[in-house]
């Protein structure tokens, strides 16, 4: 199994790597929706939800029905993926 890690490195260390699967990819919005397990640090339950991405480069290499592992935090006041690894 290969798998591809991105990574902003901005440093949210306190941030858990959640288990998820790409709904849907917005480019033109910069987001992914995904359903996910829980998100602790954010006090968030498994739901469905976009989010914004650190880095819009990462939409170029996701596909609907990617399993991913992440890690999400507020960023400027939004919800984003910080960092993201697509199962291969």
């Amino acid at each position: 199994m290969t798998a591809l890690v991105l990574s902003l490195g901005l440093g949210m260390a306190h941030a858990q790597s959640v288990d998820g699967e790409v709904k849907k990819v917005d480019a033109d919005a910069g987001k992914v929706t995904l359903k996910h397990g829980e998100i602790k640090n954010l006090d968030m339950p498994a739901m469905q939800m976009a989010y914004r991405v650190a880095n819009p480069g990462w939409l170029k290499t996701l596909q609907v029905g990617d399993k991913v592992k992440f890690t999400a935090d507020k960023v400027d006041g939004q919800f984003t993926i910080t960092t993201l690894e697509v199962k291969k």
